[in-house]
Parts: structure tokens; sequence; C-alpha cells
């Protein structure tokens, strides 16, 4: 039996798109919870905390070239991670375990070419997502 391969990237986005047709990735929705005022102060705390750690354990694709969000330049720009980042991954399972106490869906994306990659580091890329 042939092993799966793993794919080069990963997302973790909205189910559903926004009001602008793109798909909130999983730090924005938990910000928009955070920014709504839905969380307890342990949430709160907790989320605070687990945004601070993801700052810090890797580069801003915005300090390095502010073009990349902008949306006006790049309106549906996403980032994936690398699967090889599995230390950061291992991370999103407080923001998983928070959406899901919230109730806002999610979904997990693989990709080996998810995109024209506008930025990339070490841990993830910054793509221009493919028209299907």
């Amino acid at each position: 039996m042939e092993a799966k391969k793993l794919s080069k990237y990963v997302r973790y986005q909205a189910t559903c798109p926004n009001l602008r047709g793109t798909y909130p990735g999983i730090f924005a929705l938990a910000n928009g919870l955070a920014q709504s005022g839905e969380l307890s102060a342990v949430d709160w705390g907790q989320w605070r905390r687990a945004n601070d750690r993801a700052d810090a354990a890797y580069p801003d694709p915005a300090a390095v070239d502010a073009s990349v969000y902008d949306r006006k330049i790049n309106p549906t720009a996403q980032s994936w991670f690398k699967s090889t980042a599995q230390h950061l991954l291992a991370d999103l399972n407080f923001y998983e375990d928070l959406l899901r106490r919230h109730h806002v869906e999610y979904q997990v994306l693989h990709s080996d070419d998810p995109g024209t990659v506008l930025y990339e580091d070490e841990v993830q890329i910054l793509v221009r997502p493919r028209l299907l």
C-alpha cells in the first residue's frame, strides 16, 4: 500500500465568504470573535496570549512588503502555512477549539499549488488564489 503524500501547504479558513467575497483565515475569524465582545474574559485572555505567541513565532508579511495585504493591489490575498511548520500548526488547536465553541464554521484546505506566490518565508506563503 502506498503512503498518502502530504500537501505542501495548509490553510484554515471560513466556510462562507465575507461581504468582500473572500474567505477569512483562522486568525481573522478568532480576531472577529474577540472584537465582537463575544469572548469571556478567560477566552479573551487566552486569545490575546495565543495571538502574541503567533506574532512572535513568524514574520508578518506586511512588515516586509506592505502591498501584499493591500486590498486595492491584492484583494484576494490568502496566507497558507507550510506543512513543514508543525510547531505552528500545533498551536492552531486553541483557535480551532475557540471557533468550535462559538459555532464559527471553518474548513481546512490542503494544496501543493494554492496560487501565485506574493510572499514566502520559512513557515508560510501568501498567495493570490487561483480562479476556479
